[in-house]
Parts: structure tokens; sequence; C-alpha cells
């Protein structure tokens, strides 16, 4: 059962992450991502941060090792602006939704065709 803490620190995560990377960090390796969700522990202690990322399968290997090397300066930027006890460690994984979305539409779409 989750609690309403962990779900408003979720947000509130998701909201500061996604604002950091909008106002850009300094690697040239961070494209153009978006932040599609965050799963928290039940601890608060750790966060694994869901990207999506738009271009090559290159450029979102680059944006994931860019923003995994700046996961130090993140969290102390969120340590600044967020009123929190602890801050989680944070894990970057690439979110393929939207391509699997997409495989699943083309199949559904095949068939109906027929």
């Amino acid at each position: 059962m989750r609690f309403k803490r962990s779900e408003r620190v979720q947000e509130l995560l998701l909201e500061e992450i996604s604002a950091l990377i909008q106002r850009g960090l300094k690697d040239p390796r961070i494209g153009f991502a978006t932040i599609t969700r965050v799963d928290l522990s039940e601890n608060l202690k750790h966060a694994k941060v869901y990207i999506s990322v738009l271009g090559s399968e290159r450029e979102q290997k680059d944006t994931l090792a860019g923003l995994t090397r700046a996961a130090g300066f993140i969290r102390g930027s969120l340590g600044k602006n967020l009123h929190l006890k602890f801050i989680p460690a944070l894990e970057f994984i690439l979110d393929n939704t939207a391509e699997k979305v997409e495989k699943i539409t083309k199949i559904l779409n095949d068939l109906h065709s027929e």
C-alpha cells in the first residue's frame, strides 16, 4: 500500500527533476529527455527515474549516461530546493513504453486491415 506522502514526494521529484533538465544541464550528451515517472521506495531513500528520450538509440544511451553522471548534481540541487529530511538516491532508467505502444498499435492495425 502506497502512502500519500510517498506519492506527493514522487510528484515533487518529477516536477523538480523535469525543471532541472529543462533549464539545461551542462553535459552535452543530454538530449531531449522527458521524465515519464518516478518510483520511490517505501522508505523514501531510493528513486527510480524513468526517462523517455527523443532520438536515435545512440542519443538515448548518451542521454542516459549523461543523466547518470549528473545524478549527484541533480540530487544536490534537489537538496537545496526541497525541504526533505532525506533526498533519495537517483537511478535513471530508459522508458521504452512509447516504443511498445507503437509496436502494439502497428500489430492491431495490421490485424484490422485484414
